[in-house]
């Protein structure tokens, strides 16, 4: 018993197979998939949904179909039915996708929501991303292989292990046992935020500290880049040439950053702190991660602080509050001058992504969405006046050269370093080399007045594995590389007082780069690791 179903619309062909294809039918089938197919080479689309059974005659109709129509998807496959498939190679010439169970999430608790789905608990064990795109399953397929990649790199996520059908949309099904988003935990426990913001800061330098292989992930300052060309058109024609320069201007980025992070999308099982929403995965520099954040966590509710409880489920002020604490313990800092100059670098970019979102969705033709945009746009402007630059140092200590901020710079630069079990050798050497710098900085490079100093500690891996310590000063142009060294072979009533220390770093590092701009000394000291 068969039944073929078809529609041909000129563009594409949509068959439905129910029942057996055997060699009592074979024959027929083909030929009414020829009538219903014509001649014409387009894109065929099969539901088995209800196909019970397939042999190797019904194999071969779909081979001739193949042949004259190489544009074929077959969808709602049995596993039965798909193990045959798959068996005889025919997965591999045509697109085949498997019948989902379904699953109902009426009724179930909301973990968490993004940008492009929403993930719900289903039982004691388990969750379902569920995503708001009806066609979602290449969506499914992306993220399952970026949460790949990124568990690869050392990113606490999880993988997920099944697909299920909801509704008209699709899920991705993981095991989260007792899974806590960090916006559940805020709303319950206020008192709790402190700790919070530090195990959510711990995370988001991991993702930011971790490189990504070339061209597995997509670039968002391409990205960025295109909200600037769009956005700039609805902008004072000098503003809006200086906002593209500004973004076209951030320098090229190799590490991670995940595109959608706020507190739906932390969650913690157990005592592991764990990202999920994984489909939003890029490199870039930090900048376009902290405007997303700052949407996340004031931009949406800067003007209704009702959204922030509907999309969080905590209130404007405890938002603003932990945004607050974040960014500071992000920026290794309290000097609300460096915490307020990154936020107003984040609100940049925050506002032409929310103005672009809403002239995109029709915002200019609604009056009240119009004063919205007029407000942003206001905002952006006065930004834009004051703003040099959009690059944001992510991982990085700051703190004021001082001498006696020495034993915090040191402190911090331990703590790297035991982190990636650093020989202890190598730590001691470094250790001198950034004593001598900051020591020297704090002396010399403000004079007579004071400023900041900033260190960036990472291991890479490549050419070959090093601790490299970064420096970074605004004081007066200095290169302690094009300093003369020392004649140490004088005795010392020959030799001048002085000089030792960068001598000692130059000897003691294995590779030393200097360069100076757009006002700021950087200095990178490596040290290769046995």
């Amino acid at each position: 018993m068969k039944e073929i179903k078809g529609d041909n619309n000129g563009e594409r062909v949509i068959l439905t197979f129910s029942g057996r294809i055997d060699s009592d039918n074979a024959a027929a089938v083909q030929q009414e998939i020829k009538e219903i197919c014509g001649e014409n080479r387009i894109p065929v689309e099969i539901d088995a949904g209800d196909l019970a059974y397939i042999s190797s005659a019904g194999l071969r109709v779909l081979l001739h179909l193949r042949k004259t129509n190489p544009d074929i998807t077959i969808k709602n496959v049995s596993s039965e039915i798909y193990e045959i498939l798959d068996m005889t190679g025919f997965t591999q010439m045509m697109k085949v996708e498997k019948a989902y169970q379904k699953v109902s999430v009426e009724g179930c608790e909301v973990i968490g929501r993004g940008a492009n789905g929403t993930v719900y608990r289903i039982d004691g064990d388990t969750v379902v991303k569920v995503y708001h795109n009806a066609d979602a399953l290449d969506d499914i397929r992306h993220e399952r292989e970026v949460a790949r990649l990124a568990l690869v790199l050392g990113i606490p996520t999880a993988i997920s292990f099944d697909i299920v059908q909801v509704g008209d949309s699709y899920g991705s099904v993981f095991e989260l046992l007792n899974a806590r988003s960090f916006a559940k935990i805020l709303a319950a426990e206020p008192e709790k935020m402190d700790w919070c913001a530090r195990e959510y800061v711990a995370l988001l330098k991991k993702i930011h500290g971790t490189r990504v292989p070339d061209n597995k992930l997509p670039d968002m300052k391409k990205t960025a880049v295109g909200w600037a060309e769009f956005v700039k058109d609805y902008l004072p024609e000098e503003a809006g040439k200086k906002l593209l320069a500004l973004v076209e201007a951030v320098p090229g980025d190799d590490h991670m950053i995940h595109g959608d992070y706020h507190t739906q999308n932390v969650v913690l099982v157990g005592d592991e702190v764990l990202l999920i929403d994984m489909d939003t995965l890029a490199v870039g520099n930090p900048v376009f991660e902290l405007a997303s954040m700052y949407n996340a966590n004031v931009g949406f509710s800067e003007l209704d602080h009702s959204v922030i409880m509907d999309f969080q489920g905590y209130d404007f002020e405890t938002s603003v509050k932990f945004w607050h604490k974040v960014l500071a313990a992000y920026m290794g800092t309290d000097d609300e001058k460096i915490i307020r100059e990154t936020e107003d670098k984040a609100r940049i970019m925050g506002y032409v992504r929310l103005i672009r979102r809403s002239i995109r969705r029709g915002g200019l033709e609604d009056e009240e969405k119009r004063k919205e945009i007029e407000w942003w746009k206001s905002e952006l402007l006065e930004l834009l006046d004051r703003t040099d630059s959009l690059e944001v140092s992510g991982n990085v200590f700051r703190t004021e050269a001082r001498k006696d901020n020495l034993d915090k710079v040191i402190a911090y630069l331990d703590e790297k370093l035991e982190e990636a079990d650093c020989p202890m050798k190598v730590q001691l050497q470094l250790e001198m080399a950034v004593e001598e710098i900051f020591v020297n900085i704090a002396s010399y490079a403000y004079t007579p007045g004071t400023g900041d100093m900033a260190m960036k500690v990472e291991i890479v891996k490549e050419p070959l594995p090093a601790a490299v310590v970064t420096i970074m000063d605004t004081g007066v142009p200095f290169n302690p590389l094009a300093k003369a060294d020392p004649d140490v072979t004088l005795s010392a009533e020959e030799r001048k007082i002085g000089g030792l220390g960068i001598f000692m770093v130059k000897k003691a590092m294995d590779d030393l780069t200097y360069e100076y701009r757009n006002g700021q000394n950087t200095l990178i000291l490596k040290k290769y690791l046995p």
